[in-house]
């Protein structure tokens, strides 16, 4: 069956690297994603792991009883600009061998490119993904992409198309609920055509910004090209969750021991445990529902 894990970043301020997985138990889960961190991958820098850190966390986790299903690096790795993203490849190769040494075999990503040079970037990433595939082949991962708002491809159907492009298993989707506007709104009918190469659903609520004839959020100066969105909890936004996760039951996600649902509130730090909590409760009950 689907596994819960939580994204730990609202802890990330006041809570060293290796309080992360105690405090995940705390909270009621048995898994948690890690997410860009200053003492691990950090956005878009190289690595700052060493071998001794990495085995310190992985039996950490352990002895907290929990596990670490995923990790979440975000490099630059759909960027046009040749420099940034040679880096970017070069940090991110250095993050799979971090998975490989905690025993994790999926990673969740953005592409990371830029809107406003789309051709370019996506021409970038697939020169990024020539250096990429092999090393997941050959170690048995898997990386999965979330095409973000303010990313080169922002719409979930077409994001989809680049995925797939790629005509490698070991490259799938993420489907962050909270972007599900940006994606357009079409869960039910793209979620059926990725199928199995969905490899994870991010879970946090947000506000359907196109509402009230584009009002739904006022950003100043009129007509520029902020992506807004928010992490809340879930039943706090407009995402339909019965929706959502009545078609996550119909593809067969919520049945699969390889699908991972992550709980990624990023709106209510000064709640985190008890958000965290309400999160696993809820995400259980719509499992069930469904």
């Amino acid at each position: 069956m689907v596994k819960i894990a939580l994204d730990p970043t609202p802890f990330h301020p006041d809570h060293d690297l290796l309080e992360l997985p105690d405090l995940v138990a705390r909270a009621g889960y048995e898994h948690f994603q890690l997410a860009p961190h200053a003492d691990v991958a950090p956005f878009f820098r190289h690595p700052k792991a060493d071998d001794g850190l990495v085995a310190a966390l992985r039996k950490t986790a352990a002895d907290a009883g929990v596990t670490i299903t995923s990790l979440l690096p975000v490099q630059r790795i759909s960027w046009p600009d040749e420099d940034q993203r040679v880096a970017a490849v070069k940090n991110l190769r250095r993050v799979l061998q971090i998975a490989v040494d905690l025993g994790v075999q999926v990673l969740n990503t953005e592409f990371s490119g830029r809107p406003e040079r789309s051709e370019d970037s996506e021409a970038a990433f697939y020169r990024s993904m020539e250096e990429i595939v092999p090393v997941l082949e050959r170690e048995g991962l898997r990386l999965n992409l979330d095409p973000h708002p303010d990313d080169f491809v922002e719409d979930g159907l077409e994001a989809w198309r680049v995925v797939r492009g790629l005509n490698t298993d070991h490259v799938g989707v993420v489907y962050v609920a909270s972007h599900t506007f940006h994606y357009g709104d079409r869960a039910t009918t793209l979620l059926p055509l990725v199928g199995e190469r969905l490899g994870a659903v991010y879970a946090a609520d947000t506000f359907d910004h196109r509402r009230s004839h584009g009002l739904r959020y006022i950003s100043n100066p009129p007509g520029n090209a902020a992506r807004v969105h928010q992490h809340l909890r879930i039943g706090a936004g407009d995402v339909d969750w019965a929706q959502l996760f009545g078609t996550l039951k119909a593809t067969g996600f919520l049945d699969r021991e390889d699908a991972i649902v992550v709980s990624n509130v990023f709106a209510e730090d000064e709640t985190a445990l008890e958000t965290s909590a309400y999160q696993l409760r809820t995400l259980r009950e719509l499992i069930a529902g469904a």
